[in-house]
């Protein structure tokens, strides 16, 4: 299949088994298609479209879901597999960036021309792509590469997780001007560098992560000011062995959200403005992999083995109401690409996952009701 494909409707409906709510199969192809990271965005014009990634004819490709019509349109044409693209849209224009390899190309999302705006060593191994808030940079990062010392496969199971932690690889957060595609490490050190994430809203602001397991990492999140060069701790733990990640921007660009658990190993989540004040956490009483939202109005997370349901939580009176079932998603968790990932859509009213339940990955949309009180209880 070439750039341009049109591909007709996959999708199909269902209502879920234990909560009656209405879910669109958005994908079935026998191959793993998969959502962006659940920190990124992958709908625009203004809902009307979603990217997505998808394993097809032996290839690692970009495609578009049509939100009217259910058409699928392929978007880029590598004749060969790149792992998960790392892709991010422009906040404003039709653009989206992706890696291939050591390189970082931009896609026009109406012509599908693709260009190189950043080539790096072969030496370092690249990691996610987010774009400034003003739309002007790319921000990314390197690690050395360590593969010839270590058993790396972080994808596929955490393969060398702690073992690279405990390495120290050498890691740098880089800034790529999109337009004039010159490059600038802005922060680097001996440290397991991952989980770049920019704000939505302030220009000068991201987020990055010490990587490793959570309960060892010296620390976790981390923000740092691109225009002075700022870097400090954001969340610190609480006590011991207290674990604390998947942080992720809320739509305001000030406050940061994040799930963890506690050394007794009960299970939280929870939010915090950038400069560590505003701190409000809720806990619960069972294992996830993710926690997601837009604000801290309506929470989602997605449960671990046992647990294979999507777990909700909404606000009311400024209190949250009891964990709530949305749906099971009945996810294996098997390898990144079909991990759940659950995100909202940007205007708060449905629920995007990802599951391999048939097998292969796909894409899943579920319609939230507006009363949240209509769902189960979860009754752990």
């Amino acid at each position: 299949m070439a750039k341009g494909t049109v591909l007709p409707p996959e999708w199909k409906e269902y209502k879920d088994r234990f909560t009656g709510v209405k879910v669109t199969q958005l994908t079935d192809y026998t191959g793993h298609s998969h959502h962006f990271y659940f920190t990124e965005n992958g709908w625009y014009e203004d809902g009307k479209k979603l990217l997505f990634i998808s394993d097809r004819e032996n290839s690692t490709n970009l495609f578009s879901i049509d939100m009217t019509t259910g058409e699928i349109t392929q978007l880029t044409d590598h004749n060969t597999t790149y792992g998960f693209l790392s892709p991010c849209l422009h906040p404003f224009e039709k653009k989206a960036y992706f890696r291939r390899n050591h390189q970082i190309i931009e896609i026009d999302l109406e012509s599908f021309q693709e260009s190189i705006i950043y080539e790096g060593p072969t030496n370092l191994s690249g990691g996610n792509l987010n774009c400034t808030a003003d739309g002007k940079y790319i921000i990314t990062c390197n690690r050395e590469d360590l593969s010839d010392k270590i058993a790396i496969d972080l994808g596929n199971g955490y393969v060398g997780h702690r073992e690279l932690m405990e390495a120290k690889p050498k890691s740098q957060i880089l800034q790529i001007g999109i337009d004039d595609k010159k490059s600038k490490v802005v922060y680097e050190e001996e440290s397991f560098i991952t989980h770049i994430n920019t704000s939505p809203t302030k220009n000068n602001l991201i987020t990055f992560c010490h990587e490793g397991p959570w309960q060892l990492v010296d620390h976790r999140i981390w923000g740092l000011n691109l225009e002075n060069g700022d870097v400090w701790k954001i969340r610190e733990r609480t006590e011991e062995f207290e674990m604390v990640g998947h942080e992720y921007w809320h739509e305001d660009g000030e406050h940061i959200g994040y799930h963890g658990f506690r050394k007794d190993g009960t299970g939280f989540f929870g939010k915090i403005q950038y400069d560590n004040s505003n701190m409000e956490e809720v806990e619960f009483n069972f294992v996830n992999w993710h926690a997601s939202s837009n604000d801290f109005s309506k929470i989602i997370v997605d449960g671990r083995a046992p647990l294979d349901k999507l777990i909700i939580w909404g606000k009311e009176d400024n209190q949250f109401t009891n964990p709530k079932v949305l749906c099971e998603h009945r996810c294996s968790f098997h390898v990144q690409k079909v991990h759940a990932h659950p995100r909202f859509t940007p205007d708060g009213t449905k629920l995007l996952f990802t599951s391999d339940k048939n097998g292969y990955g796909n894409l899943y949309l579920v319609d939230l009701p507006e009363d949240l009180n209509q769902l189960p209880d979860f009754e752990g």
